[in-house]
């Protein structure tokens, strides 16, 4: 008799245990909208100086390093300039010698006595001058040679090519754009309806979804954390304009687009655990307690939504706040 008894206290307790109250709750309205993958600086690879472009190195979408080569730009006419630079040294240098030659000849002549003071003072200028001509002369040369060395277009900083609006063989001017390059970092540009303007908060928590622009089987984005960090104040073609700061994307392509969703609002939800469903010829039932005993009630289901503790599915009908629902 006494094991009895302990039998049915004990199944009395397992029966409360399984029990769980239907009671509203406030859930965030979350919208699925497109994001777009943007870069926060994109810097432009631009020619130093004029020429057609010999060698391109790149394309849209190449990853380059900061200091690389990707393009080199070629003027036909530096390297006419320099030859005649080499021969204008060589003709400096001769005059430098004969002039070498002649104060040596003088400073002799003015030893014996056979040349004036003024005529030795003329050799030495002349020779002066000469020296100085031919340093001028290769200083000219090293501003042609660094001109050349100029031609070799180099990556500013590391990132992505963006575009490329140059071919080989197409003539560019100094400070011309050669490549647009994204250095990142990256984040998602939002266009929202005008309508979500008083309803979006900066800060609020997001959900962006994978590559590509499907959802779920159940409706809802892949859940990948993101952050809203900045709105901006003014509306555009009845669209508001939003930031959102998410971990992972640099993977993926500037202007990509994905799919995020926010929170535009608030609602009260009846929500039960998904092992209380269960599911018959189609159709979803739920059984719950009342005074004459247990019953199964059909139902019809939202989406479902994760808590601080555990995982919820929405009822939209046949549950009234605070029904008492069996847990198998």
């Amino acid at each position: 008799m006494m094991v009895l008894v302990m039998m049915a206290i004990l199944a009395a307790r397992s029966a409360v245990a399984a029990e769980f109250t239907v009671k509203a709750t406030i859930v965030p309205e979350m919208k699925a909208v497109f994001g777009q993958v943007e870069s926060r600086i994109v810097v432009l690879a631009r020619a130093r100086i004029g020429g057609s472009i010999r060698d391109l190195r790149i394309s849209q979408g190449d990853e380059v390093k900061e200091g690389e080569a990707i393009a080199v730009v070629v003027d036909d006419k530096l390297a006419l300039q320099l030859n005649a630079a080499n021969a204008r040294i060589d003709a400096l240098n001769s005059q430098r010698e004969n002039a070498r030659v002649q104060l040596e000849r003088i400073q002799q002549l003015r030893v014996t006595g056979a040349s004036t003071q003024a005529s030795l003072d003329q050799a030495r200028m002349q020779f002066e001058v000469t020296t100085n001509q031919v340093v001028a002369a290769e200083a000219d040369k090293t501003v042609i040679e660094q001109s050349a060395r100029e031609g070799t277009v180099v990556a500013p900083v590391t990132g992505r090519v963006l575009t490329v609006p140059i071919t080989p063989g197409s003539v560019v001017l100094p400070g011309e754009e050669v490549a647009r390059i994204a250095p990142g970092p990256y984040y998602l540009r939002l266009s929202l309806p005008e309508r979500h303007a008083a309803e979006i908060v900066q800060g609020s928590d997001v959900r962006v979804g994978g590559r590509g622009l499907m959802q779920s089987p159940d409706g809802a984005v892949a859940a990948r954390p993101g952050r809203i960090v900045k709105i901006y104040p003014e509306i555009s073609d009845g669209r508001v304009i939003a930031d959102v700061e998410v971990a992972g994307i640099g993977d993926y392509f500037v202007n990509e687009r994905t799919l995020v969703s926010i929170p535009v609002g608030k609602r009260p939800v009846l929500a039960v655990p998904p092992q209380a469903i269960r599911t018959l010829h189609g159709i979803d039932y739920v059984r719950i307690a009342t005074a004459g005993g247990e019953m199964d009630v059909a139902v019809i289901l939202g989406e479902t939504f994760e808590t601080e503790t555990e995982r919820r599915v929405e009822v939209l009908t046949g549950l009234h706040d605070g029904d008492r629902v069996m847990l198998p």
